[in-house]
């Protein structure tokens, strides 16, 4: 069948093998309001089923990066998909918004059914961890686009909150402290400047290192949705990239600052790695990448104590690591 299209580079056969290998990974995604299943023209969700009064949606979409590029190199695509959807669900938390459905977007040279196979059933492990449907997708075969073997990925969703607990920073006030919960690694931001210290010290195929630095990014849906529910949250920051000094100042309001207590929590292992073998300025460090902290909410101090317990309770370590001060938006690291 469609010889033509093939002999261009495109094979439809292994297209068709695709959606019959990922069927399993995309039901096994299914939560209350989703309808129909893979096939549609257009993923559906029942937002009736949910009993929000005012509904706002809110919606984000990202990719990996350059962090694909270890996945190329380990020739390992189980867990890429899981930061693809990280990305994009701890983004739209941050507004308070509880992720409903996810859509991936896979282009790639020459299609490979099991390869991406795989990649879908990471893209499922991270919806199932973010409790979020996913309704659809597109996988692209695009012939000279990209090298053999590379592919790239995208991801979308969309989430709701009710309008009355929308957050947006707006009710941030000094005093106000900032709980840090732990990231599994380097996330899914800086890697092109991690592949430039892994170039420059001789470790660009060193698969040991490699390993480490794919470990995939934290998902925290369903633990902050819990803290939400039962603190009054003032706003969330999700650390990505731009590091502290571009993400805190993004739910503060003119004349606020923040002061973060270093020491407060653990830098991980692979910071103080890439800083030493990269040669990077310690205060820099923090402008780049998330230095073991993947999310911040900041609520009354009163409130700490509640919000880290839950978190805790759900298996994440969690911590005060600093507060909210008077300033110009700055980031202060003590």
């Amino acid at each position: 069948m469609a010889q033509s299209y093939e002999q261009a580079g495109v094979n439809l056969e292994a297209g068709y093998e695709v959606v019959a290998r990922i069927k399993q990974h995309v039901n096994s995604t299914k939560r209350p309001g989703s309808m129909g299943g893979i096939g549609s023209f257009g993923g559906m969700f029942d937002l009736s089923s949910l009993g929000v009064k005012e509904p706002v949606l809110v919606s984000g979409t990202d990719g990996v990066g350059t962090k694909l590029k270890l996945a190329f190199a380990l020739d390992r695509h189980d867990t890429i998909g899981i930061d693809a959807v990280a990305m994009c669900v701890n983004d739209v938390l941050a507004q308070g918004a509880e992720p409903l459905i996810f859509l991936d977007y896979v282009a790639i040279g020459h299609n490979i059914p099991a390869k991406v196979e795989a990649i879908v059933k990471g893209v499922a492990e991270g919806c199932r961890q973010a409790g979020c449907a996913l309704v659809g997708g597109e996988t692209a075969e695009m012939p000279g686009m990209y090298a053999d073997g590379e592919y790239d990925i995208a991801g979308y969703t969309t989430g709701v909150v009710e309008k009355s607990r929308l957050i947006d920073g707006s009710k941030v006030t000094e005093g106000d402290v900032l709980v840090g919960i732990a990231s599994s690694g380097v996330h899914s931001n800086g890697f092109s400047l991690v592949r430039k210290i892994l170039a420059d010290n001789g470790l660009a195929d060193d698969k040991e290192t490699l390993e480490w630095l794919l470990t995939p990014t934290r998902i925290y849906v369903r633990q902050v949705l819990d803290v939400i529910r039962q603190c009054d949250v003032h706003a969330i920051c999700h650390i990505t990239g731009g590091g502290f000094d571009e993400n805190i100042p993004r739910v503060l309001k003119d004349g606020q600052g923040v002061e973060i207590h270093e020491g407060t929590w653990e830098i991980l292992p692979v910071f103080r790695f890439l800083e030493e073998k990269g040669g990077i300025p310690h205060r820099e460090m923090f402008n780049i990448f998330n230095m073991g902290i993947g999310m911040i909410v900041v609520l009354p101090k009163a409130e700490a104590d509640k919000a880290i317990a839950i978190l805790r309770s759900h298996g994440e370590t969690a911590t005060v690591i600093g507060s909210v001060t008077s300033g110009n938006k700055t980031v202060t690291i003590k």
